[in-house]
């Protein structure tokens, strides 16, 4: 039987593995389905149509798998997804999907989510990132992966934020956040690379190095978006190709933005 306080109330319906622990007074709705390990501390409520991992943390006063907070939301059994092995701190809210996007809010594996942070419908959060305290997501935002969300940071509608990127303490995100940079100030501006962000992943010399002429083709070269990207293709096959891959990276993104990227 799972570990469940005598306090906390589980839908007969709900699908908990054997080893799943759940906290006084939690909640957990008969939609719900939980995996080997995880961990539910007291006071959470669970609910919709939500599907969470192996081996996740989720601190006390959670709300996870409430109807989202689209006035166009009627119901429909829209779904949240959480992957392995993440930790979400105290009063973390994360809301289900909408029918006009993906139906499916989505959270990956070996995130690190801090206390008092939002995702919204339709959020798409990859994988290892870090949200910091406060860190709020509007509806349809797409995170890549190893990115990191300074506390206080709020995120508009439809924004995207590239792999590796950093976004800054208390930023305003109203633009697309490119692969690898480091962006903060207000108003938003990119400051960097992210390199001590790369260098703690092992990413080899000769890739921060390619990186880094990526950043000056973006934003020092006095390049137009469309000069830059031609000049970051033509870096390809540089250093033995060691950053080819992040080459196409950063170009599969900037193809990809609609909002303009931050500047």
């Amino acid at each position: 039987m799972a570990l469940i306080h005598p306090t906390a109330l589980i839908d007969p319906s709900a699908e908990l593995d054997s080893s799943v622990a759940v906290g006084a007074y939690s909640l957990i709705g008969p939609h719900v389905k939980i995996a080997a390990g995880t961990k539910v501390g007291p006071h959470c409520v669970i609910e919709g149509h939500t599907t969470i991992g192996r081996d996740n943390t989720f601190f006390q006063f959670s709300s996870i798998g409430a109807a989202n907070q689209d006035k166009k939301y009627a119901g429909e059994p829209t779904t949240l997804v959480i992957g392995d092995r993440n930790t979400i701190r105290e009063f973390c809210t994360l809301n289900v999907g909408t029918v006009q996007d993906r139906g499916e809010t989505t959270l990956g594996n070996d995130n690190w989510i801090m206390a008092y942070c939002h995702l919204a419908h339709d959020v798409v959060i990859g994988n290892e990132c870090v949200l910091a305290n406060n860190a709020t997501l509007a509806g349809h935002v797409q995170v890549g992966d190893h990115v990191t969300i300074g506390g206080l940071t709020g995120i508009l509608q439809r924004m995207r934020i590239g792999d590796h990127a950093m976004i800054g303490f208390q930023a305003h995100v109203a633009q697309d956040v490119p692969p690898f940079m480091t962006v903060d100030g207000n108003p938003l501006a990119a400051r960097a690379v992210n390199v001590v962000g790369l260098k703690r992943r092992d990413f080899s010399t000769e890739r921060i190095a390619v990186i880094r002429q990526i950043y000056k083709l973006l934003y020092r070269s006095g390049h137009t978006l469309d000069e830059a990207k031609t000049a970051i293709a033509a870096l390809k096959g540089t250093d033995g190709g060691a950053a080819d891959g992040d080459i196409d990276n950063m170009l599969t993104f900037l193809a990809a933005s609609t909002r303009g990227i931050v500047r």
